[in-house]
C-alpha cells in the first residue's frame, strides 16, 4: 500500500512539471492599469480572458500584464464590490480600466432543487457559503467546510482522528431515528459525501426550511446540501495546481498525576476507605521499579498530512472540459502510523453544445480510500492512556524474563512468570490495557472504492428557449472491503479456553475478520423547465418532473482464529485454523423510491414574488396500502425597497420579507420493516420480529418568517429569520411484552417533537482602496421538545438519558448535585429518615423531602445534548499582495456526560487521576465540589450532575495569510500560505473534546492543532 500511494504521488508530481513547461504560443502582450473612479490604484483586480481562465491579478500599482490569444474576443476586469467591465481585445497591447463601485449581488443566480433562481426571488430559506471562505479551511471533508459558515447548521467532527464522520444538523434535531441532511452533488443525490475534494467544489448551498426542500420530498427532512463541482469553460487550456503539507499536535490534554501524587492519593483513598491491616501504598512507595510514565505524552505524537489537487480545463465554443487530480492523506497523532487517511481522488467533466439547442455532458468522479481505524471512541486507548497507572513502565527491562521483541510492552502491573497476583500487585494498580501496545498491535484498515457520476442531456424549445428538457441519469457505487487482524499479545493471567493455555491475555486467541460488499444506488430524473419574462414585469416559471432511485446493497464476510503465523503474508483465512471458531456471512437488501414533482413561482416586477412546490413519493420501505406520501409547500416575498414609497429612502438599498409553509417527509427506517421476519430452525418456525402494514411515512411540518436587509447599497446585509418544526408520526422501535417471545421491536408510528428558533447573519463588504475587508456574523438559537410519545412508551431510558414528553429528546436524567457532606450533622439533617454516606460523600438534592436518595423520586432531568445557541464569525481581507482570513465558530448551552471524568477522579478502582483531584475533600470546609477519595462509593457510582459539564465552546477554527505573486513569465500567480486550525479552544468541558457527538464521552480521540503550509500555481 505504502509503494502505490507513493508511486501515484510520483507520477503526480511528473503530472505537474508536464503542466508548468507546456509552451504558450499565439499570444499577445497586453497590460495596463485599473483604477476607480477616484483614479486610485486597485491592486487585486482578476483580468481574464472571456470565456477561459487564461488570466491575471493586478499588483499593488494596479498595474497588469496578460498574454492574450489572438483570438481572443473580449478581457473583463472583475473585482468584490465593483462591477465587471467588458472590453474588446482587437489586438491592441495596452488597455486601461476603470471600475464602477457595485456592491449589490442580488441579481446572483442560485441553484435551488432541480433548477436555478435569482437570488432576489427567493422566498424559502436558503443560504450560500461563501467560496473563498470555504476553500480556506483545508480540511479533508468537504462537510467540515460548512462549520461556522451558516446559520442554524450546525457541523461536529464524531472524533478527531482520520477519517471518521463528520455529523451535521440542520436546524436540530427533528425525530429520534436519522436526523442526517441529503446531500445533492450535481443533481445526483446521497447520503455520504466523504469523497469529494474540497477544490472541485464550485458552490454549496444550505436549503433550510421545507419551501425550500420540499421538491426532495421524502428524503428532506433533516435539511438539503446542494453542491455544485467545478466545470471547464472556453479558452485555452489553464492549470492550476494547489499543494500543502502540515503538521498536528493533541490539543486541552488533561494534567495527569505523576507517580509521587498518584501514590500520595492511593494512599489517601486507602485510608479515606473500610479496609484492613496495613497501608500498602505507604510501604510502596519509593519502589526502585517504579516508572514515572505520563501516559498521554507517550500515546501521541505529531501527525502530519499533505494534500495535492490538480486541475486543468478549457474548452472551445462547443466543447468545454475540466480534469482534475487529487491526494490527501494524514498520519494522526497517535503512535504507530495506524490511524492513517488516504484518498485519491479523479474527476472529468465535459459540456458539449451539439446545436445551438441540444447540450449534453458527463461528470465522472472516481476515488479510492484508505482507513487505518484506530478505537477512538467508547473503550479507545485515549481512555487507556487516561487510566494506566503512571507506575507502569511503557516497556518491559530486556532482562525480564517475560520480555520478548515481538511484545515488548508491559501488560499487567508488575507481572512475574510465576504468578501474576503475588500481593496485590493486580488489585493496587489494575489491569487496564497498555495504551501504547494498543496502539501497536491495532490492525483494522478500511477501504472504499467510488464511482459517482451522471450522464445528462438537455434539449431548448421554443423561439426563444424558454421549454427546456433535461434528462440525467446517475450513479454512486461503492465496493468496501474492511480486514482486521486481533493479534494476540500481553501477559498470560492463566485464563482462556484449554487450547489456547499461555497466550496472552489480549485478543485470545487471534482472529482474523474480513467483510466485502458493495452499494449501489441508480438516479433516473427528467426534469422540463419553463421561464419567461412578459412585458419586463411578471417572471413566469415552472417545472414538473420524474425521478426513480434504485438501491441495492449486498455483503459478505467471515473470520477465523488461531493464526499459527501472524506476518502480513499470512494474515489471510486460509492460513486460520479449521477446527474452532469459523464464522461467515451474508446478506443483501434492496429499495427504491419513485417520484412526481413539480414548482411554480412567479414574480411581478421583482417586488411580489410567490412560489409553490408538490412533490409525491412512492417508498417500497412501506406497504401498499402507505407507500405513497405527499409533500407541499408555498412561500411569498415582498420586496419593500422597491415600492415607490421607499424610492427616496437612500440608505436603504433592499427591504424584502418572506414566508414559507411545508411539509417534509423521512423514509429512514430499515427495510421491510412493515413485514414480519420469521426464521426456520430443526423444522420449527419461530417469529423473530411481528410487522406493521399500517406503518406510514414520518412527516416534518414547517414554516419560516424571513427578512432580508441592505444598507449603503447593500455593504452592509443583515438576515433574520424565525422557523417552527414540528415532526410527526415519528418511525419509533417499540418492543413488545415478553409474553410474546423473544422478538425484535417492532417499528410504529408514535411521537412527536418540535423545533423552533431565530437566524440571524450580518455581512459588512468594504471594497476601498488599498485594503479591503469583510466581515460576516451568524448566531442561531433552537428550543427542542418532546411533545408526544406513545402510549406504551411514555419514555425512552438509556443509562443516562431520558426522552420524556415536555424536555428534549435524549435530555441527561439523573442525581443533582447539591454539594459535599461537610460533616455527620449534615449527613444525619439531610438523611433523617435512611443513609448511609460519610462526610466527604456527595449530597444530592432530596426532591421530593422524603429524607431519603431513591431512584424512584429523586431523579431529574439535568442537562441538554443539544446545543441552544451555535455561531460564528469570519474575517477576510487584502492588502496590496497579501491576504488575511480567520473564522471562529462555537456551541453555547450544550451539555455533555463525561464518563471519561467519572472513572478517572471519581472510581473505586486505582486508576490514574487528573490533577483535579489534589482539590478533594479532606476534612470539613476544605471542598464543596470535589468528593473525598476512596476505594469504596462516595456517591460517584450515581448517574448525576457532576458528570454532566457544559461543552459549550469558542473555537478558532482556521485562521490563514498568504502573499500573491503576479507578473510572471508564463504563470498567471503563485499564492504562497500558512494556515492554522484548532489554534484555540475555549471551554469549560473538562474532556478531551467538547466537539464529541457521543451522548456519553468515555474518552474521545481529539481534534488536533494544525499548521500547514501550501502554495498555489495558476498559470
Amino acid at each position: 500500500m505504502k509503494t502505490m500511494f507513493l508511486n501515484l504521488k510520483r507520477g503526480i508530481l511528473s503530472f505537474v512539471f508536464i503542466f508548468l513547461t507546456s509552451a504558450v504560443f499565439g499570444q499577445v502582450l497586453v497590460s495596463g492599469k485599473v483604477t476607480d473612479v477616484s483614479g486610485e490604484s486597485l491592486p487585486g483586480v482578476s483580468v481574464f480572458v472571456k470565456g477561459t481562465n487564461v488570466g491575471s491579478i493586478t499588483d499593488i500599482d494596479g498595474g497588469y500584464s496578460l498574454e492574450v490569444p489572438k483570438n481572443a474576443q473580449f478581457l473583463v476586469f472583475s473585482f468584490i464590490g465593483m462591477k465587471n467591465q467588458e472590453v474588446e481585445f482587437t489586438g491592441q497591447t495596452s488597455i486601461n480600466v476603470i471600475l464602477q463601485q457595485d456592491i449589490t449581488d442580488l441579481d446572483e443566480v442560485v441553484i435551488v432543487g432541480y433548477t436555478a433562481r435569482k437570488k432576489s426571488t427567493l422566498t424559502g430559506a436558503v443560504s450560500v457559503v461563501n467560496l473563498s471562505d470555504m476553500e480556506k479551511t483545508r480540511v479533508p471533508n468537504v462537510s467540515q467546510a460548512l462549520q461556522g459558515q451558516i446559520a442554524g447548521v450546525l457541523v461536529t467532527s464524531s472524533t478527531g482522528a482520520p477519517g471518521d464522520p463528520i455529523q451535521i444538523r440542520i436546524r436540530g434535531e427533528g425525530t429520534i431515528g436519522d436526523n442526517n441532511p441529503l446531500y445533492v452533488v450535481d443533481g445526483i443525490p446521497s447520503r455520504d459525501i466523504t469523497f469529494l475534494n474540497q477544490a472541485d467544489v464550485k458552490t454549496m448551498t444550505v436549503l433550510k426550511d421545507a419551501a425550500a426542500a420540499a421538491i426532495y420530498g421524502s428524503r428532506a427532512s433533516g435539511g438539503v446540501v446542494l453542491i455544485t463541482t467545478k466545470s471547464g469553460s472556453k479558452g485555452k487550456t489553464s492549470f492550476d495546481v494547489n499543494y500543502y503539507t502540515g503538521i498536528h499536535k493533541a490539543a486541552n490534554l488533561p494534567n495527569m498525576l505523576n507517580t509521587e501524587q498518584y501514590m500520595n492519593t492511593l494512599e489517601k483513598a486507602w485510608d479515606n476507605s473500610d479496609r484492613s491491616g496495613a497501608n500498602p501504598y505507604t510501604a510502596d512507595k519509593g519502589r526502585s521499579d517504579f516508572a514515572d510514565t505520563d501516559w498521554l505524552d507517550e500515546l501521541f505524537e505529531t501527525g502530519r498530512s499533505q494534500n495535492l489537487q490538480m486541475t486543468a480545463s478549457g474548452g472551445t465554443e462547443k466543447m468545454q472540459y475540466l480534469m482534475s487530480l487529487g491526494y490527501y492523506g494524514q498520519d494522526g497523532i497517535v503512535v504507530f502510523d495506524n490511524d492513517k487517511y488516504q484518498r485519491l481522488n479523479y474527476r472529468t467533466n465535459l459540456n458539449i453544445d451539439v446545436t445551438d439547442r441540444i447540450k449534453i455532458g458527463t461528470n465522472l468522479q472516481l476515488s479510492y480510500s484508505t482507513q487505518d481505524k484506530t478505537a477512538s471512541k467508547g473503550e479507545s486507548l485515549i481512555r487507556y492512556a487516561l487510566l494506566r497507572a503512571p507506575v507502569l513502565a511503557v516497556r518491559k527491562d530486556v532482562n525480564d524474563p517475560t520480555f520478548s521483541e515481538r511484545d515488548p510492552f508491559t501488560d499487567m502491573p508488575f507481572f512475574t512468570p510465576t504468578g501474576y497476583d503475588q500481593g496485590l500487585q493486580r488489585s493496587m494498580y489494575e489491569m487496564v490495557g497498555n495504551p501504547v501496545a494498543k496502539a501497536y498491535f491495532t490492525d483494522d484498515q478500511r477501504k472504499i472504492y467510488k464511482t459517482f457520476g451522471n450522464v445528462y442531456g438537455e434539449f431548448a424549445f421554443l423561439g426563444n428557449k424558454e421549454l427546456k428538457f433535461r434528462t440525467n441519469i446517475g450513479v454512486d457505487l461503492s465496493m468496501f472491503h474492511n480486514k482486521a487482524f486481533n493479534e494476540n499479545y500481553g501477559d498470560d493471567d492463566g485464563g482462556g479456553s484449554a487450547v489456547d493455555q499461555g497466550l496472552g491475555r489480549q485478543n485470545r486467541p487471534n482472529s482474523l475478520s474480513e467483510e466485502r460488499g458493495e452499494a449501489r444506488t441508480i438516479t433516473f430524473n427528467n426534469t422540463l423547465n419553463y421561464a419567461k419574462t412578459f412585458n419586463e414585469k411578471h417572471d413566469f416559471s415552472a417545472m414538473a418532473g420524474t425521478e426513480y432511485i434504485d438501491n441495492y446493497e449486498s455483503s459478505i464476510g467471515a473470520s477465523r482464529a488461531r493464526f499459527p503465523f501472524t506476518t502480513d503474508e499470512y494474515r489471510y483465512l486460509d492460513y486460520g485454523g479449521s477446527d474452532l471458531d469459523l464464522w461467515n456471512s451474508g446478506s443483501a437488501s434492496e429499495w427504491a423510491l419513485f417520484s412526481l414533482f413539480g414548482s411554480t413561482s412567479y414574480a411581478y416586477d421583482d417586488k411580489y414574488m410567490v412560489t409553490a412546490n408538490l412533490r409525491a413519493d412512492a417508498s417500497s420501505r412501506f406497504s401498499e396500502s402507505n407507500r405513497w406520501g405527499y409533500f407541499p409547500s408555498v412561500s411569498a416575498g415582498w420586496t419593500i425597497s422597491k415600492e415607490d414609497f421607499m424610492k427616496d429612502v437612500d440608505w436603504l438599498s433592499n427591504l424584502k420579507l418572506r414566508a414559507s409553509w411545508g411539509k417534509l417527509g423521512n423514509q429512514e427506517i430499515d427495510n421491510y420493516a412493515y413485514l414480519t421476519l420469521v426464521s426456520q430452525v430443526d423444522g420449527i418456525v419461530k417469529t423473530n420480529r411481528f410487522g406493521n402494514s399500517d406503518l406510514k411515512w414520518e412527516s416534518s411540518t414547517q414554516s419560516n418568517i424571513g427578512v432580508d436587509v441592505g444598507f449603503l447599497n447593500s455593504k452592509l446585509v443583515l438576515t433574520g429569520e424565525y422557523f417552527e418544526k414540528n415532526t410527526t408520526d415519528i418511525l419509533l422501535p417499540i418492543g413488545l411484552p415478553s409474553v410474546v417471545g423473544d422478538v425484535s421491536p417492532t417499528i410504529v408510528n408514535a411521537g412527536e417533537v418540535s423545533n423552533k428558533g431565530f437566524e440571524f447573519s450580518i455581512d459588512y463588504r468594504n471594497s476601498g482602496k488599498e485594503f479591503k475587508y469583510n466581515v460576516n456574523a451568524n448566531i442561531a438559537t433552537l428550543t427542542n421538545k418532546v411533545e408526544k410519545l406513545h402510549p406504551n412508551v411514555p419514555n425512552i431510558v438509556t443509562d443516562v438519558t431520558k426522552t420524556e414528553v415536555g424536555h428534549a429528546l435524549n435530555s441527561y436524567y439523573g442525581y443533582k448535585m447539591v454539594g459535599i457532606y461537610q460533616n455527620q450533622a449534615e449527613i444525619d439533617s439531610h438523611l433523617f429518615t435512611e443513609g448511609n454516606a460519610k462526610p466527604g460523600d456527595i449530597k444530592f438534592k432530596d426532591v421530593n423531602g422524603d429524607g431519603k436518595i431513591s431512584a424512584d423520586y429523586d431523579r431529574e432531568f439535568i442537562g441538554s445534548p443539544i446545543p441552544e445557541f451555535t455561531y460564528g464569525f469570519s474575517f477576510s481581507s487584502t492588502y496590496k499582495g497579501f491576504d488575511f482570513s480567520m473564522l471562529f465558530q462555537g456551541v453555547a448551552g450544550v451539555d455533555r456526560y463525561n464518563q471519561g471524568k467519572q472513572i478517572v477522579d471519581y472510581d473505586t478502582r486505582p486508576f490514574n487521576y487528573t490533577t483535579a483531584i489534589l482539590g478533594a475533600w479532606d476534612g470539613e470546609g476544605s471542598s464543596n465540589s470535589i468528593p473525598r477519595v476512596a476505594f469504596e462509593d462516595n456517591g460517584s457510582s450515581k448517574v448525576s450532575s457532576i458528570f454532566v459539564e457544559d461543552a459549550s465552546y469558542f473555537r478558532l477554527k482556521n485562521i490563514e495569510i498568504g502573499y500573491t505573486v503576479t507578473a510572471l513569465k508564463g504563470i498567471d500567480n503563485i499564492r504562497f500560505y500558512v494556515s492554522g486550525q484548532n489554534l484555540l479552544t475555549i471551554t469549560d468541558y473538562t474532556g478531551l473534546d467538547p466537539e464529541s457527538t457521543d451522548l456519553m464521552d468515555l474518552g474521545t480521540y481529539p481534534q488536533s492543532k494544525s499548521v500547514l503550509f501550501g502554495v498555489n500555481v495558476k498559470f
